[in-house]
């Protein structure tokens, strides 16, 4: 009997999670040979998520639940989730079930036959249209810029081999793109297309700000192309300043008493190269960000308490 885990990071879902347990229930009562565990971390809920989770695993001992002593974020609580599982393969099911499902035992299946991650990749989505299509410019763009071949529309669901979690427990990142380093594992990944749902009860706890944390450490995480354009920017608007500066001075010799050289190209000019400035030094400010959190080391998340380990 080999063991599946289940980790569903959650966070003020009390209207989802008691239905997020029965999906999965009913789903693995259809395999004989395999056992599995539901592993719950729950973000410091505010609402009643915690007491139902509690009042389930009362009654369902496999049902596990992980609280954190606050709210870590997005980022770093499903990671730490996924690093608690003892499964031989463990598979990400986020609480609000706009994963579907469905695809789960075609993960299994793919599982058995060799592949050591097999992950979901949205092919459509019933969100705003725009946001699908800023979602699917981003992926594009960051593999582009990134040296390893990215998965895209790819947020997290799948299945990983044990294999994978023990590569990713030797990493030790303390704010970890997950997404980028199941790509740079690169152990053998079959990647299944499925249409993503509407969220049918509760919100969706994504904000401008998550979504730009999430965005931009997928990019800083796997290139350093950023930093070199900036470089070669600097470069091209100094050989630009210096051409345009001989340019004003060879017409004000030529044409001296017509010519006048104003005060709009100055402005003008102060405007731009003061925009391009701080433009770069966000970027330069987004990877020393990303250096200081990594030396601090400070750990993923701290738990309040444990049920049914």
């Amino acid at each position: 009997m080999r063991m599946i885990s289940v980790v569903t990071p959650c966070y003020n879902e009390q209207d989802n999670v008691a239905e997020c347990v029965s999906l999965i229930k009913e789903l693995f009562s259809k395999y004989a040979n395999y056992t599995y565990e539901h592993i719950f971390i729950d973000n410091a809920s505010t609402d009643d998520t915690l007491r139902i989770l509690k009042e389930i695993a009362e009654r369902d001992k496999c049902v596990k639940i992980i609280a954190n002593s606050r709210n870590f974020g997005h980022i770093r609580s499903p990671y730490h989730g996924l690093l608690q599982a003892s499964g031989d393969a463990v598979i990400f099911f986020v609480a609000d079930m706009q994963d579907p499902v469905s695809l789960i035992p075609e993960f299994i299946q793919k599982w058995e036959e060799g592949f050591k991650t097999v992950v979901g990749t949205k092919k459509t989505s019933e969100e705003s249209s725009v946001m699908f299509a800023i979602r699917k410019a981003y992926y594009r763009t960051v593999n582009t810029l990134s040296n390893v071949n990215l998965i895209d529309n790819f947020t997290g669901f799948g299945l990983y081999d044990r294999e994978v979690v023990e590569h990713l427990r030797k990493i030790n990142d303390p704010y970890p793109y997950f997404r980028g380093l199941v790509a740079e594992i690169g152990l053998k990944i079959c990647q299944i297309p499925y249409d993503q749902p509407v969220r049918v009860r509760g919100i969706t706890k994504n904000n401008f700000f998550t979504l730009y944390d999430i965005g931009m450490l997928g990019i800083i995480s796997h290139s350093l192309v950023p930093l070199r354009i900036a470089t070669m920017t600097g470069f091209c608007i100094s050989f630009l300043s210096i051409l345009t500066a001989l340019i004003y001075f060879a017409l004000k010799l030529i044409f001296w008493s017509s010519f006048s050289l104003g005060l709009a190209p100055v402005v003008i000019g102060l405007f731009f190269f003061g925009s391009v400035q701080l433009f770069f030094v966000g970027i330069l400010g987004e990877y020393l960000g990303s250096v200081h959190t990594y030396s601090k080391q400070r750990p993923l998340v701290i738990e309040k308490e444990r049920i049914n380990f």
